[in-house]
């Protein structure tokens, strides 16, 4: 299965030639790309698979497009509370979908608010409370991860190797601590001077 870009790229072989020998597998593919034109048709599959494809189009159709890709993402979490699949597989699916289409904070609080009020009216709170609590922190940790590790990397650039007290500092730091040694990095001049709250 290719979720690519490349619309003529469609590899279906591998194999290597050595001393003589010949060895190689042939394989069919799958290219998603080539579903781009059938979304209607994904969304109306009761295949699950299909519902995942369809998700992965519309993240690509509503790139830099947030309300676009709001409406594509409410219209898939309805879906799966539509069909009469099981609570684990629309836990699984949700995350999924909650993976490839982020949204903006005020959106993703809107969507979530939307949720509340149709598992309200269709009396299938599948995706419980806590559920979403771990969606949401997860999220939070994501962001935290991403933050670090690029802190990491221009400490790293600036001042050379860190030691694994800073290391260690990074990696439990929250979200506005590592926002703010980031713009301190800029004219910092060593990095006693980046984690000290006393400059500005």
């Amino acid at each position: 299965m290719l979720a690519d870009e490349r619309e003529n790229w469609k590899p279906n072989g591998f194999g290597y030639q050595l001393f003589g020998c010949e060895v190689g597998i042939r394989f069919p593919v799958v290219k998603l790309l080539d579903y781009a034109n059938q979304t209607e048709s994904l969304l109306e599959d009761p295949n699950p698979f299909a519902l995942v494809t369809a998700a992965h189009l519309l993240t690509r159709r509503t790139k830099g497009d947030p309300e676009q890709r709001y409406a594509a993402k409410w219209r898939l979490a309805k879906l799966l509370y539509e069909r009469n699949w099981d609570k684990q597989r629309i836990i699984d699916l949700f995350g999924v979908i909650d993976w490839l289409m982020r949204l903006t904070t005020d959106l993703e609080q809107r969507l979530l608010h939307e949720v509340y009020t149709l598992e309200r009216n269709v009396r299938m709170p599948y995706v419980t409370s806590a559920e979403r609590f771990g969606i949401e922190k997860g999220r939070q940790e994501g962001r935290q991860e991403g933050e670090a590790a690029l802190l990491k990397r221009q400490l790293a650039r600036h001042f050379g190797t860190l030691p694994d007290a800073v290391q260690v500092r990074l990696n439990t730091a929250t979200i506005d601590q590592l926002e703010e040694w980031a713009i301190k990095v800029l004219d910092a001049e060593s990095l006693d001077e980046v984690f000290d709250p006393r400059r500005p």
